[in-house]
């Protein structure tokens, strides 16, 4: 039987982009000629791999595998024939993230990622929406959540502290003990998985029943709003890692309660573990995370709180704890 080469290929952009007419546009040809090249490889096969819902194209579950199984190798033939025409091929890498991850941890380390990998061009979607995988073309999700997602490929990315923070300005490191947080304003993310209520039981503190508070809906403008002076955030020290880096952010808590958890997850189906892409994007994720495990284990070790030594005299700006 001949194996029909360019029924494949024209399959394999379509699948790719999500969309016939993308496909026609980036191969040249008209949208018609693509439904005819893969109606001809469905007939082939004897199976159908793709249907129509609305505008967008989506993948059978038997299109989803033979997508799947022929990625790895359709890129190979793509790359062998470019470098042998005299270009560098490039592949796509879809990766879903929410929006705090995205802009607090995974953008400020992609351009080390994309250096080593100059094959691969990367598309972010910033979004807490979960991935339909059967329906939507993303490669390999980081999801927020609580990791039980059945028949999919799922990995903790990393175990994160949760912990009081905010400018040096507002409170300087190590200078108040949990009892006092209630005098300030207090930031709440309300997704987070971490909140001051079990943050202050975990501390043995009994905050009176208002305080001073305001509240965000994404975990990046929670951390944000500290660092620019509005207040105190129970955050994550992975998403808060950059601002905590270079200063901007503290704990301003001697002895703050250990509050442990992991609530970002790498996630994908099973068959994206075969994909090249895929498989250089997670082994890159690892490396990160144990780089960045081990600078918050020094950190921990070289200084008498969590986050930081102890500042100069506290210049503490409480706040009425009404409102």
């Amino acid at each position: 039987m001949q194996l029909p080469i360019r029924a494949i290929f024209v399959f394999h952009t379509a699948a790719r982009l999500g969309s016939v007419s993308k496909a026609a546009e980036e191969l040249s040809v008209t949208p018609s000629a693509v439904s005819q090249q893969i109606q001809a490889l469905e007939t082939q096969l004897g199976l159908t791999l793709m249907s129509k819902v609305g505008r967008r194209i989506v993948l059978t579950e038997a299109g989803e595998r033979y997508y799947a199984t022929i990625t790895d190798e359709v890129e190979r033939i793509a790359e062998a024939t470019n470098l042998i025409r005299g270009y560098r091929s490039v592949t796509t890498l879809t990766v879903r993230a929410t929006p705090t991850l995205s802009n607090k941890w995974l953008l400020p380390r992609l351009g080390a990622f994309l250096d080593r990998n100059p094959d691969l061009e990367v598309r972010i979607d910033g979004t807490n929406e979960p991935t339909n995988f059967k329906r939507e073309v993303v490669d390999v999700e980081i999801r927020h959540g609580d990791g039980r997602w059945p028949g999919l490929f799922v990995e903790g990315l990393a175990e994160e502290d949760f912990l009081p923070a905010c400018s040096p300005d507002y409170a300087p490191a190590a200078s108040l003990t949990a009892a006092e947080l209630p005098r300030f304003r207090l930031i709440h993310s309300v997704k987070s998985q971490a909140q001051w209520p079990r943050w202050f039981a975990l501390a043995g503190v009994a905050p009176a029943e208002r305080w001073a508070r305001v509240s965000f809906d994404r975990s990046h403008m929670a951390i944000d709003a500290a660092a620019g002076g509005m207040g105190i955030a129970l955050e994550s020290a992975l998403m808060m890692d950059r601002e905590l880096e270079n200063g901007r952010l503290v704990c301003p808590v001697r002895t703050p309660p250990s509050v442990r958890l992991v609530t970002q997850w790498i996630v994908c189906p099973h068959e994206h573990l075969k994909q090249r892409k895929v498989r250089l994007f997670l082994d890159w994720l690892r490396a990160e995370r144990a780089g960045w495990e081990t600078r918050r284990r020094n950190a921990l070790s070289a200084t008498r709180s969590p986050l930081a030594a102890a500042g100069p005299a506290p210049r503490r700006r409480s706040v009425p704890a009404s409102g």
